[in-house]
């Protein structure tokens, strides 16, 4: 199933890299897009779901979640976002990605993130590693918060969650830099790949975060929630990390509160 996931995500990629610059731009929220790459992009990855998996569920960005009728629920679950950065893509900016998880009663199995901007394709199978292109990657090194580059994310319902301009300031005072690119899927994959060396963000989705966590998980890194519990894809918080800085990192959030 993860060579399925990756040849999936690459060909919906290659939608996303075709359609770039040209594709039609629609509001689903005040200042949530969804491009017609968006729609195309997800389409493809649930037929191939649906005729090479039939008997699985789906939980997409778009079009949301769907029981396949023929058994019920199923054990089995693909978590996918078809266009994550849909704001940088429709402006031009190169910064976005192809997210694809799969579930298996709560546990995530499989995931893989394609870059199709850079060709980079993260992928992992629980138990077997991540790779980066096919080599194996592993979280950063870097034990010191003041020498750790972080990212994160903005919410789009930035009003109703007045915590994250306070968290931004505190660790841009706390870390040798921040950075917020768009993409929380990339920002989780440059974690795994030791590129970023933490990473926290308040108001996310399954879609943005199934793949990711568990390219951190197979590098070596460390997610939670931000108090430190057990990470949940379906609440809006996470807090990731290298390990190292992991605990540096949940005494900021903590110190606000």
């Amino acid at each position: 199933m993860l060579n399925f996931a990756i040849q999936t995500a690459r060909d919906a990629g290659a939608i996303l890299v075709d359609r770039l610059g040209r594709a039609q731009v629609s509001n689903k929220g005040d200042i949530d897009l969804v491009t017609e790459a968006d729609v195309a992009s997800e389409q493809l990855i649930i037929e191939r779901i649906r005729s090479h998996y039939p008997r699985h569920a789906i939980l997409a960005e778009e079009s949301g979640a769907s029981e396949e009728l023929n058994t019920g629920k199923s054990e089995w679950k693909w978590i996918i976002d078809p266009l994550d950065g849909t704001t940088n893509y429709a402006h031009g900016y190169p910064c976005f990605c192809v997210s694809i998880g799969l579930e298996r009663e709560g546990v995530i199995e499989i995931g893989v993130i394609y870059d199709p901007t850079r060709d980079e394709l993260f992928a992992a199978e629980r138990g077997q590693g991540a790779t980066l292109n096919g080599r194996r990657m592993r979280v950063s090194d870097v034990a010191d918060l003041n020498q750790a580059m972080l990212c994160t994310g903005f919410p789009y319902n930035v009003r109703e969650r007045p915590n994250f301009a306070r968290d931004f300031a505190n660790f841009t005072m706390a870390a040798q830099a921040v950075r917020r690119d768009g993409s929380a899927a990339i920002d989780l994959a440059y974690l795994a790949c030791g590129r970023f060396d933490g990473f926290w963000e308040d108001g996310l989705k399954p879609w943005d975060v199934a793949a990711g966590i568990l390219l951190i998980e197979e590098a070596g890194g460390q997610i939670t929630d931000f108090n430190g519990g057990p990470v949940d894809i379906y609440a809006a918080r996470v807090l990731a990390s290298n390990g190292l800085i992991h605990d540096a990192m949940m005494r900021v959030l903590r110190a606000a509160v």
